[in-house]
């Protein structure tokens, strides 16, 4: 083994320049596909890990006391099919006065529950306590992070209810409880529904056929119309990535490009490597060594550029991971699921890239593991006749410059690396293709997102603190105000409450109203119209997708007691997976006394921000203006991620290019030698070596160019949270195609210029002398 490591060594040492190209290829397709795979990762995993920790309920289901009673309820835990379950418990709908918690005005799910432990849907305290007396309740947190203990001992006064004191937040994996107290204090509530919760043996499939299938054969036998509404882990584990959704398809198609990437180049260099190294297996032979130690010396040569790549690519992906992370996962609003790099990814890359470039090298080392020795040396050394030779002779024919007839000739003379090459540069053309489109799109959906480019402030209401005075004035008096005020063009009022949908057990959706001005948000609906109309709401696609809704389709919302069914009329470009918007006719049916939580001003021409802020806080002191920024958070992080990956792959794809004329160069110097001793000048032998390559190039860019536009179209076709109009879709013009025309010519010759110089600096005495 000695023998073995020491040839190895020296092979890596006398191939530093290959050895540099493995290790960099290997580097450059590690962080690529480790970015990729962390990402995906990242969307279910730790959710799954929190759940199962937590033993979160597949399903958290509302029953209505008057038609199930407690024993019948409990009765369902030991139907088939139900693994585990909890309760029933007692359940009621409170209503939460404006900005309570910072929450807006809604109904607020409260359970009574002894404590936070049990078989399922076990509650974790982030501060304070659980409640044990009367009058106490426990608060759940929606979103990360702990919540700050001044916010303990809060009251919620509602009407005809008794005023509750908040001693803890707590966070579930199954958001089946805006709240909990305790159950003697759910009986004095009088709780008109019983919740259960349930854990079912077959879940484990995650399809929402085989959970209804699981749901009716526990509840079978119960009086009709008893299941008043049931909440999947499904929808929840679906809105936990709900944003990184806009970032998924893309993400994919890069990984899976920069797999077949890493695969093609690795293979191509590894197997130039192996051709070229022939003579050097044939001395190794002549000298004794076996056919299985002069394949372990191969096998080592390139394995140790390989691994020192993977923990280098592995490193540079750990470090791009957490910033790529939060940019995707951003304000996730699930129990305490964490977002991280998972160990196994790291470790999977550190083993499967290094496995990678041994299986390339595998192949062309056990060809010439066959070869004797005489043979493997003449392999190394004499011309290759015959490869080619019809087409050479044929451009030699034409009226080309003689350096432009040889090299593109000379691809032809090895047609299995040509190939490797070239699909290469298809590749990478396709990633440039995708990411120039990518940017198109978003670029447009930043600028409808800005609408008419005029200046606009955004008016809050704020909260008294301390010994503020609270607003003497009605929303009615302030609009007037507002209204008045010399600069103000156009106003857009903004309320927002909470209700629940038909069919929900505890989970709440935000719903906007809004009057005024709304062509703004008649502009962002991208299917159907907007919602002026009585009974009117629209939804952006995350929330119909979420709730399997459809433009056209009817539901029905339920607030304070009242219900008010609905119809989809519009589907907004973008929003909130929670959230649905409507007008000021719906806002009269279900919720008139609705407070206002905003307005959006738009400034009329000519007048300067700043004085028109210092008007607005000197009409009242709840009144809090800010310039309204359209945030370009998730352009950027696509522009972002498009960038990365490009960058990646297309370094790796030159590097292919790079690899391919360093061997084409390195076999044909008996070649060159007779072409300088005929008088071709160092600028010709640059001009034949480019011209080698730079025909790839064009073609690869021919056949990369409508890969790139379908990818794209795929992309844009499947981000879940954006729903692109055709006009955003539709970005191939002559401006958009001339970069990635380009970029496959661009790819060949930056991979080609480093070896062809050298060629070019190639002097005859000393192709003499090595040969």
């Amino acid at each position: 083994m000695s023998a073995v490591w020491r040839a190895s060594r020296g092979a890596v040492k006398r191939r530093g320049l290959q050895t540099f190209v493995i290790g960099l290829v290997v580097l450059c397709s590690t962080a690529t596909v480790l970015l990729a795979m962390v990402v995906l990762d990242a969307t279910s995993a730790p959710f799954d890990r929190a759940f199962a920790e937590q033993r979160g309920a597949h399903a958290v289901v509302s029953f209505d006391a008057a038609k199930a009673s407690d024993a019948q309820l409990a009765r369902t835990a030991g139907r088939p099919g139900v693994a585990a379950a909890a309760g029933p418990f007692g359940q009621a709908v409170l209503q939460v006065p404006d900005s309570w918690l910072g929450r807006p005005s809604g109904p607020l799910t409260v359970v009574g529950r002894a404590d936070p432990a049990g078989p399922v849907d076990r509650i974790r305290l982030l501060t304070g306590r659980w409640a044990t007396a009367p009058g106490e309740l426990v608060v759940e947190w929606p979103i990360q992070g702990t919540p700050s203990s001044d916010m303990l001992g809060t009251e919620l006064k509602t009407p005809g209810a008794p005023t509750l004191t908040v001693v803890g937040f707590a966070a579930g994996m199954s958001r089946s409880a805006g709240g909990w107290v305790t159950p003697g204090q759910m009986a004095a509530l009088h709780p008109p529904s019983a919740q259960m919760l349930y854990r079912f043996s077959d879940a484990g499939t995650g399809t929402e056929a085989r959970l209804r299938t699981a749901l009716d054969t526990a509840t079978a036998g119960l009086p009709a119309g008893a299941l008043t509404g049931a909440q999947s882990y499904l929808t929840l584990k679906q809105a936990f990535s709900a944003q990184a959704d806009a970032y998924l398809p893309f993400m994919t198609l890069f990984g899976v490009l920069g797999l077949l990437v890493s695969v093609l180049i690795v293979g191509n260099v590894v197997s130039g490597a192996v051709v070229s190294g022939y003579r050097h297996i044939g001395v190794l032979k002549a000298l004794g060594f076996t056919p299985n130690q002069v394949l372990a010396v191969y096998l080592t040569m390139v394995s140790v550029p390989a691994v020192v790549g993977s923990v280098l690519g592995t490193a540079l992906g750990t470090v791009l991971a957490p910033p790529i992370l939060k940019l995707a996962f951003g304000g996730i609003e699930t129990g305490t699921a964490s977002i991280g790099v998972s160990p196994w990814l790291s470790a999977g890359c550190l083993v499967a890239m290094p496995a990678l470039v041994v299986l390339a090298a595998l192949i062309p080392a056990l060809r010439a593991h066959r070869l004797p020795a005489a043979q493997a040396i003449s392999a190394g050394s004499a011309p290759r006749t015959g490869r080619g030779l019809r087409v050479q002779r044929w451009l030699g024919g034409t009226r080309l410059p003689r350096p432009v007839s040889l090299g593109l000739g000379q691809p032809f003379a090895r047609p299995g690396r040509t190939l490797l090459t070239m699909a290469a540069i298809v590749l990478g053309v396709t990633t440039v293709t995708l990411t120039t489109g990518l940017t198109s799109t978003m670029v447009a959906y930043a600028d409808r997102a800005r609408g008419d480019g005029a200046e606009r402030i955004a008016v809050d209401m704020r909260e008294p603190e301390g010994d503020e005075a609270a607003s003497k004035l009605s929303d009615r008096q302030i609009e007037a105000r507002l209204r008045a005020l010399p600069g103000t063009d156009r106003i857009t009022v903004r309320a927002l409450t909470e209700v629940r949908l038909a069919g929900s057990a505890a989970t709440t959706r935000f719903l906007d109203f809004y009057w005024g001005d709304t062509r703004p948000l008649a502009d962002r609906i991208v299917t159907g119209h907007w919602p002026d109309g009585p009974r009117e709401v629209a939804a952006g696609p995350a929330f119909l997708k979420e709730n399997g809704l459809t433009v056209g389709d009817r539901t029905t919302l339920h607030l304070n007691g009242r219900q008010l069914p609905v119809t989809v009329v519009g589907e907004v470009i973008d929003g909130d997976a929670r959230s649905l918007e409507t007008g000021r006719r719906t806002m009269a049916e279900l919720a008139p006394d609705t407070p206002v939580f905003g307005y959006t001003i738009r400034l009329a021409p000519g007048t300067g921000s700043g004085p028109y802020l210092k008007a607005v806080e000197a009409l009242d002191p709840a009144l809090r203006p800010s310039p309204l920024s359209v945030s370009g958070g998730a352009v950027v992080a696509v522009v972002t991620f498009s960038t990365v990956f490009t960058v990646l792959l297309t370094v790796v794809a030159a590097l292919g290019v790079f690899n391919t004329v360093l061997l084409n160069t390195r076999e044909r110097r008996r070649d060159l030698g007779m072409l300088k001793s005929i008088g071709m000048t160092p600028r010709q032998t640059v001009a034949m070596t480019v011209t080698s390559v730079a025909g790839l190039g064009a073609v690869g860019g021919a056949l990369g160019i409508p890969l790139g536009i379908v990818a794209h179209r795929l992309v844009v076709d499947n981000v879940g949270v954006i729903a692109f109009p055709e006009s955003m879709k539709s970005v191939w013009h002559l401006p958009q195609l001339t970069g990635p025309v380009l970029a496959g010519v661009t790819i060949a010759v930056l991979g080609a210029l480093v070896p062809a110089r050298s060629a070019a600096r190639l002097t005859i005495a000393e192709v003499l002398r090595n040969e």
